[in-house]
């Protein structure tokens, strides 16, 4: 892998497994209820200057890498609670690039975004916790991608998320000696 690739993937990209064990299913919860207290002491007492630091040559900021999860991850809670509740909907995808521009992810403190996936997966957690094997078999349809996710997939999708995100951050903090 070149160190771009290195940069962008740092621990891998995301390789859909054909069946999840209800055991990788239990690490990939573990991973999204434990993720806010370890992004939060990550980058809890950086700089703007750090903050405003892109991970990666052409990448975003750090503040947008946090304001993204925010974003991405209240998509997927969203996701999940319609895929319990609906027969197979078909989701709403959305410009994640775009929004990782706007003022609020571009140029705000991350306290609020920090807030906010600290919430979302707590609330998340408590649901993710109380699935049974059939709901996490249920499917929402990705309308660009043309494919029906199981909630299972989307789990194990959104644990690779949270690491691939904390790699990157975490990276650019041994990078630069912080």
């Amino acid at each position: 892998m070149d160190d771009l690739n290195q940069k962008k993937f740092p621990i891998g990209e995301f390789l859909q497994p054909e069946n999840i064990s209800r055991e990788a299913l239990s690490d990939a919860i573990d991973v999204i209820s434990d993720f806010p207290k370890r992004l939060k002491k990550l980058v809890e007492n950086w700089s703007d200057e750090q903050l405003d630091t892109a991970y990666r040559e052409g990448g975003w900021t750090v503040r947008q890498l946090i304001n993204h999860i925010a974003d991405s991850h209240i998509n997927s809670f969203t996701r999940f609670k319609l895929a319990l509740t609906e027969e197979n909907p078909t989701i709403k995808p959305y410009e994640e690039a775009k929004w990782a521009e706007l003022a609020d992810s571009a140029t705000m403190p991350i306290k609020p975004a920090l807030r906010m996936i600290k919430g979302t997966h707590q609330r998340w957690s408590v649901l993710l916790k109380s699935l049974s094997e059939e709901q996490f078999n249920r499917t929402f349809h990705h309308p660009e991608q043309n494919i029906n996710y199981t909630l299972k997939n989307s789990a194990a999708l959104y644990a690779w998320h949270c690491n691939h995100h904390f790699a990157h951050i975490e990276n650019l903090k041994i990078e630069k000696g912080w």
